[in-house]
């Protein structure tokens, strides 16, 4: 269900599609977006949680609307676009957020976890991208932003399965953006980020380190505020990646 937003946009208000916008990084970047002035519309399977988010950013004079969303789906992905264009004529940035981490050794064998981190990790970016290109295509302008991580940039144990997906998002942002020259493509590669990412972990050991790890760990309004920095900057200026840490982390 989408609920209509009813605060006005300003001149220079961008419509943003946000992915995994029920917590952590895409609530953040979704409350920071809406008080930037643009017009979020957030998107997760915990319709309750979102419908709630919207509201709370609308109370406060944001432009926010909710579409149930599950990114391993293609037909619900074009579902969760063709709602952005019912509302607002146009999609200017989609931020591609959803993911899982069950963290694991890979003797674990734990393959539905695998699975399951490509479905949503790797998948999901593929179906983001596919949902939105075309109208951005034929609109002449566009922003994809694509949620990586510092674990695409280094392996550790454990982190196997969910750092080849995160390498392969850069990959595929990489060659979108050498496709490209009226879009704009933006690679966001965290480190330890406050989330719900660690409670999806079953390894006990696994778990327990991560948790351990957290301590150091970042406001998710840290990503939605270099999420913002890139989607304001001209036209003409692509932010190609960011990697935020903590100062803390190795």
């Amino acid at each position: 269900m989408t609920v209509p937003s009813t605060a006005t946009a300003t001149v220079d208000s961008k419509v943003v599609l946000i992915t995994g916008a029920s917590s952590g990084i895409g609530e953040a970047t979704a409350r920071r977006l809406a008080a930037a002035g643009h017009r979020v519309l957030l998107g997760a399977r915990r319709t309750d949680r979102i419908a709630a988010i919207a509201e709370d950013i609308r109370s406060t004079g944001g432009s926010a609307d909710h579409h149930e969303l599950d990114v391993t789906s293609l037909d619900s992905v074009r579902a969760f676009v063709r709602a952005a264009h019912e509302l607002h004529g146009r999609v200017d940035v989609l931020v591609n957020n959803a993911g899982v981490m069950p963290l694991s050794t890979l003797d674990a064998l734990k393959v539905d976890e695998w699975n399951r981190m490509i479905d949503v990790n790797l998948r999901g970016v593929l179906h983001g991208i596919a949902a939105v290109l075309p109208a951005m295509r034929a609109q002449g302008a566009g922003h994809i932003v694509n949620i990586a991580s510092v674990s695409g940039h280094r392996v550790d144990p454990t982190a196997a399965v969910y750092s080849a997906t995160k390498f392969a998002v850069r990959a595929l942002s990489e060659g979108l953006r050498q496709e490209s020259r009226d879009l704009r493509v933006t690679v966001i590669s965290p480190g330890l980020t406050h989330s719900e990412l660690t409670e999806g972990i079953s390894d006990p050991g696994a778990r327990e380190a991560a948790r351990d790890m957290m301590k150091i760990a970042i406001p998710a309004a840290a990503i939605g505020e270099a999420i913002n920095y890139a989607i304001s900057q001209p036209l003409e200026v692509d932010v190609n990646e960011v990697v935020i840490r903590p100062t803390a982390q190795s």
